[in-house]
């Protein structure tokens, strides 16, 4: 199914419950949001409650009017629509809601940054024919978007597009040396390299949600085939060993310590910085800062050091001190600007820099209302650090380019408040008409001016796959 159909698909069945003859239907789905959302957290019980209510819903979509002489194109976009509102109502509830699958994520997060440090195509028994790093940084970004939707479908569709990338990569590969089709045996250990290097947070949860509340009657075919060699790659690097890496036992475990030795390192550089950074700086950050430091160590020149001697100057001897610290001339910041930029573009493996960094490839569509707070706490970040950095070169404040927020944003938002203010009043008065004088006030109508901007805000599953090129997913 195309990603455009689904959207659609969740349009239209939204306004289809929108209908007086859709009443009972809005009912059930209220009903079941409310009483599931009382019950305490048990996956095997939630997953078997959601699967049954999708099947017993979308069978009542088939025998009612409302759906009469629709084809089963429509029927289908009527169940992604049911499953899409649902799941996005329940996902506070069902994602990562027990202790165990958040200490799996820890565990994991922290495994794989380890492994992130070292880890080389090589290890991974990928043939030189088929290693492209700087292409699979297109893999890792799609992989890293998973975190930014709450339908299973859209977050399923982040993997299969992760893969798609891969897929299509080994295949333009295997063309262009004139070597056979590239088979599962060249496929899974690439995945595995760009899952290690992507590293989404949570991605143990993310699996489970897909694998628990994904409508388990469109989790077949090529969608069911990736999704199992990405169940396959967490598998691995969850129980990586130097065996798994074709690598002497001593050497994986020194590799281990150096790792555990350096993100320990940048541990203690947050609780430093904890007192006096605005805002939250991430692990991944701090890694990138540390590789950078690293990295300017090694290539550092070395000090010019003064020597002791005596200089005449009108007759008289001017002695320097023996401990006198050298003297170096402190780069300006466009000066460190610059030299980043040239070392960015020798860089063999830019894509360590960026790849913690989601929003840096994103395009507008990719964007939703719930995004907001994140970047502007990332801006706010960006805005601290540039500042810090400029006063402690000892340069003026630099300025950042301003936005007019008054005379640019707010006639836009003042356009989407009365467009949303309108809606609400309608549909609200739609829901009084499909409800029964029983339902208390506390129960928020089905279809209400915050549930339409919420669709049209969570076509996230439609448009904001539609920059990359390997998105006709049909599931």
């Amino acid at each position: 199914m195309e990603n455009a159909d689904v959207f659609l698909g969740l349009h239209d069945f939204l306004e289809r419950m929108r209908q007086p003859s859709a009443a009972d239907f809005v009912k059930s789905i209220k009903s079941f949001i409310v009483s599931f959302s009382n019950n305490a957290p048990d996956p095997e019980r939630d997953s078997a409650a959601v699967q049954e209510f999708f099947s017993n819903m979308e069978a009542a979509f088939r025998a009612h009017p409302l759906w009469a002489g629709c084809s089963e194109e429509e029927l289908e976009s009527a169940g992604e629509g049911l499953e899409k509102y649902v799941m996005t109502k329940l996902f506070t509830r069902v994602f990562a809601s027990i202790a165990d699958d958040v200490k799996f994520d820890e565990n994991f997060y922290e495994k794989t940054a380890l492994v992130q440090q070292f880890i080389r195509p090589e290890y991974l028994d990928i043939k030189s024919t088929f290693q492209n790093e700087s292409s699979w940084l297109l893999a890792q970004k799609e992989l890293q978007k998973i975190n930014m939707y709450k339908a299973p479908r859209d977050k399923l569709v982040c993997i299969l597009n992760c893969c798609k990338v891969i897929n299509n990569l080994l295949l333009n590969a295997s063309i262009a040396s004139n070597e056979n089709p590239p088979g599962a045996d060249e496929f899974l250990p690439v995945l595995i390299y760009v899952t290690i290097k992507a590293n989404p947070p949570q991605l143990h949860s993310n699996l489970l949600y897909i694998q628990r509340f994904r409508s388990q009657s469109r989790l077949v075919g090529e969608a069911a085939y990736f999704f199992t060699n990405m169940l396959s790659a967490e598998s691995f690097i969850s129980n990586i060993d130097a065996q798994a890496l074709s690598m002497e036992e001593s050497e994986f475990e020194k590799n281990m310590e150096s790792a555990r030795a350096l993100l320990s390192g940048l541990s203690t550089d947050m609780d430093g910085l904890s007192d006096q950074s605005v805002g939250q700086i991430s692990r991944e950050e701090l890694i990138e800062s540390k590789h950078h430091a690293l990295n300017s160590k090694k290539e550092k020149e070395p000090v010019i050091r003064s020597k002791s001697s005596d200089t005449k100057s009108g007759g008289k001897k001017v002695a320097f001190a023996k401990d006198q610290a050298p003297i170096t001339k402190v780069p300006s910041l466009s000066e460190l600007e610059n030299k980043g930029a040239n070392m960015l573009l020798k860089e063999d493996k830019a894509n360590k820099i960026f790849q913690e960094y989601p929003y840096l490839f994103a395009h507008v569509g990719d964007l939703t209302i719930d995004n907001v707070e994140d970047l502007l706490n990332n801006y706010k970040q960006l805005v601290f650090k540039y500042v810090c950095l400029s006063k402690g070169l000892g340069g003026a404040t630099p300025s950042l380019p301003s936005l007019d927020l008054h005379t640019q944003a707010q006639p836009h938002a003042e356009t989407v408040k009365e467009s949303e203010d309108r809606r609400t009043s309608e549909l609200n008065d739609e829901s009084h008409k499909n409800t029964s004088g029983s339902d208390d006030g506390s129960n928020q109508a089905l279809v209400s001016g915050e549930d339409i901007a919420e669709s049209q805000l969570l076509e996230d599953g439609a448009n904001v796959h539609e920059d990359g090129k390997n998105d006709e997913t049909s599931q």
